[in-house]
């Protein structure tokens, strides 16, 4: 059995709608919203990204400056290899190492932990955008309202409108918390 993806899909549903509504064409009301844009540009999504920021920033630097050091380490002990006994160099090395394994995990686990807070905010935004395309499609009266297409007219695009929604929604909700 073969399985379609997403757009296999929206461009089986665009040609159904094309052949069984040939009569009503006109009447058949369908927009696209950008999803990259949508996660991009709206406040609350430059909001997020900032809270990001602000959350990680001392981590990051922190990070940062324990890289900076190790390279200094790492030079350190280039320059003094040649005048270290046999001994000396094994001990360095085996400090640097140890400083080098303790810094990768580090890093390791402040990606892991950016890379899941990314995921909650971007699951917020989502949410939230998804609700505002909802409410636009309803009120605006669409059938079918596209987040992935190989190709869409500019006619159909509705992202404007709904960032300006998601925008005004950002600043209702300021004002009443």
């Amino acid at each position: 059995m073969k399985y379609f993806s997403r757009q296999n899909c929206a461009g089986l549903l665009l040609a159904f709608l094309a052949f069984a509504l040939p009569a009503h064409a006109e009447e058949f009301k369908i927009g696209f919203v950008n999803i990259d844009r949508i996660l991009k540009e709206p406040n609350t999504s430059k909001a997020a990204q900032a809270k990001l920021v602000q959350e990680f920033a001392k981590r990051e630097k922190e990070l940062a400056d324990q890289g900076a050091a190790l390279k200094a380490i790492a030079d350190k002990f280039e320059r003094d290899a040649p005048t270290l006994s046999e001994s000396q160099r094994n001990t360095r090395q085996k400090q640097f190492v140890e400083q080098d394994r303790d810094f990768q995990r580090k890093r390791r686990e402040f990606q892991e932990d950016l890379n899941a807070r990314k995921n909650e905010e971007l699951q917020q935004v989502l949410e939230r955008a998804n609700r505002v395309i909802r409410q636009f499609a309803e009120s605006e009266k669409f059938d079918v309202i596209l987040q992935e297409a190989v190709y869409i007219n500019a006619k159909h695009d509705v992202t404007d409108k709904v960032i300006k929604l998601l925008n005004a929604a950002s600043v209702n909700n300021a004002g009443t918390k």
